[in-house]
């Protein structure tokens, strides 16, 4: 795994939650209750970005069917959805958030 700068700290205070893309990845960037969180951005549901859902706690809800995924783990809490998200690793080094994208 190699960590890679996808987002500023003051980006994601604007908005709480941004979806960046790398080559082969699309990652969801979520501040929760003052932690900052990366997970897959598609609801594995259907092909919804969750960029464009809301927060709830520590949860994002999918803007198409509702489903609430927890950030921390991924999970799937409600359906449609069962299937859980991809979570990747945060650091943050000054205003640069930096997630850890498998090699």
């Amino acid at each position: 795994m190699h960590f890679v700068h996808l987002a500023s700290l003051k980006d994601l205070q604007t908005r709480k939650l941004i979806c960046v893309k790398t080559d082969t990845y699309r990652i969801l960037l979520a501040l929760a209750e003052g932690k900052v969180y990366a997970v897959d951005d598609m609801c594995t549901h259907e092909d919804a970005s969750l960029s464009k859902g809301s927060l709830h706690g520590d949860c994002v809800k999918c803007p198409l069917h509702g489903s609430r995924f927890r950030l921390a783990s991924g999970e799937a809490l409600d359906e449609p959805a069962e299937e859980a998200l991809n979570t990747y690793d945060v650091r943050i080094e000054g205003d640069a958030i930096l997630v850890g994208i498998p090699e």
